[in-house]
């Protein structure tokens, strides 16, 4: 099995990757009603500013409008918010190792999500400290389109390393399918080579799936940290 190329730049993905959710089942849920409202609300704006004005209401009904029930999920998502995140997540288990070697040796590294940054990422970064590893962070509202289109992953590229050039080599960590087909858009626009790697299992399938070998599957950060440290080494030797 060949080992993968030493990382220049380290790109991570948030929920599931570099946090977890104390409640992941209540969290997915609210998290996919949550990508259907946003994109229920582009597409919304989208129609109307096409057609240069909003519907107009013609009469006043005779009874009581009941609010839309995208508005009371919205609602909930944000009551589900304002909870301390360390209530909501935890970070995931041998993350710090990870993040201090390659800080140590002054491999660049950024983070990025679909996620909200307002009311939720910020302050998952500021609560556990990762403002200390990653300058650069991309949310759902620094981004027009989001994960698997590569532009969350483009932006994070653009702040945090302005010169990329051929020898250079993207490390990209994520826990999902849309995280490792992100990659795989990415990669025709780059000038350097990107190399997803799956932290768990459930990106596991789509590593496969898009023909990277199974030395991209970490199970672990002590199995991330234990392969940088070999890389490391090798290349000083």
């Amino acid at each position: 099995m060949m080992s993968l190329p030493r990382p220049t730049v380290v790109i991570f993905d948030m929920d599931g990757t570099t946090v977890r959710h104390l409640n992941p089942r209540l969290l997915g849920v609210m998290e996919w009603l949550d990508d259907m409202i946003f994109k229920i609300s582009r597409l919304w704006t989208w129609l109307f500013e096409h057609k240069g004005k909003a519907p107009l209401v013609l009469e006043k009904p005779d009874h009581p409008i009941k609010p839309p029930k995208s508005i009371i999920v919205h609602k909930a998502i944000h009551k589900l918010r304002r909870k301390p995140v360390e209530l909501l997540v935890e970070p995931c288990p041998g993350i710090y190792s990870v993040l201090s070697f390659l800080k140590t040796r002054k491999i660049p590294m950024a983070l990025v999500s679909n996620g909200l940054g307002k009311g939720y990422g910020d302050d998952i970064v500021k609560r556990f400290g990762l403002d200390d590893y990653f300058p650069v962070t991309i949310f759902r509202e620094d981004i027009r389109k989001s994960k698997p289109n590569p532009e969350p992953i483009l932006q994070a590229l653009g702040h945090i390393k302005e010169d990329l050039s051929a020898e250079d080599v993207v490390w990209y960590i994520g826990d999902r399918h849309k995280d490792v087909t992100a990659v795989k858009n990415a990669e025709k626009l780059l000038p350097c080579p990107i190399i997803p790697l799956s932290y768990g299992l459930n990106a596991a399938a789509a590593i496969i799936e898009k023909g990277y070998g199974p030395n991209h599957i970490l199970m672990t950060y002590q199995d991330m940290h234990d392969m940088l440290e070999g890389l490391f080494q090798k290349h000083a030797a």
